[in-house]
């Protein structure tokens, strides 16, 4: 089994990190050599901490807890939603809004503003709004919905974040690890595994690559619900 896994990696790219002058030192452990100056990321240590990351989101799936999942970047945003969706989970696969977990309440108030937009034509205003104010509303409407349809729902926050690109989403780490909330993030050789409580090994930059560690995390999750 594990080889088949590192087999896939391997297919996917996984193990292709970035140019060697952009590496983290603390991302040693994880590496290979170096080949034509890009780091080569160790598989068996990819599979390792997967396992436990799969492990952890599991036990939390058994327990009906729930997990917000994060990638923003244009090569996550799909896998994102859809691991997300497969769980029955929260997402954020547009934009990270500052404060989204440290101030829940101001995100609540643009999630309110959100279902008052979608419902405009019911209100008693509609029928005295031009043309022009209708289509800004409109324009609003879109785009609160790009960055909270994953958490309109999200009454209370997550018992544990998964972040696609720790590197890149530095202010939702941030945020979690203020709260203390548990952080699985794939981690490329440019980042700090130790910002993250259960850091995966791997190219974050490649959409085979990502899809495949989500969809290793996503299956744990499953099995544990039934």
């Amino acid at each position: 089994m594990i080889n088949e896994l590192i087999n896939e990696m391997v297919d996917a790219g996984v193990h292709y990190g970035h140019q060697t002058k952009k590496w983290n030192p603390r991302m040693k452990p994880f590496l290979m050599k170096d080949k034509a100056g890009i780091y080569i990321i160790n598989l068996e240590k990819t599979v390792q901490q997967l396992d436990k990351a799969a492990d952890f989101l599991s036990g939390l799936a058994g327990k009906g807890k729930r997990v917000l999942f994060v990638g923003c970047k244009r090569q996550a945003q799909e896998a994102i939603q859809e691991a997300a969706e497969a769980t029955g989970q929260f997402y954020v696969n547009h934009r990270w809004l500052g404060g989204m977990l440290t101030n829940s309440s101001t995100v609540r108030k643009s999630v309110e503003r959100l279902k008052y937009l979608e419902t405009i034509e019911k209100q008693p205003e509609f029928k005295a709004m031009s043309k022009k104010e209708l289509s800004a509303l409109g324009r609003e409407r879109e785009k609160l919905l790009r960055n909270l349809r994953g958490v309109r729902d999200m009454d209370n926050l997550p018992d544990a974040v998964v972040i696609v690109d720790s590197a890149r989403e530095t202010i939702a780490v941030a945020e979690a690890k203020r709260l203390k909330i548990p952080i699985v993030a794939l981690v490329d050789t440019n980042a700090d595994p130790a910002a993250v409580d259960y850091p995966i090994p791997a190219n974050d930059d490649a959409i085979r690559s990502i899809r495949l560690i989500l969809k290793n995390l996503v299956e744990s999750m499953m099995a544990a619900k039934r």
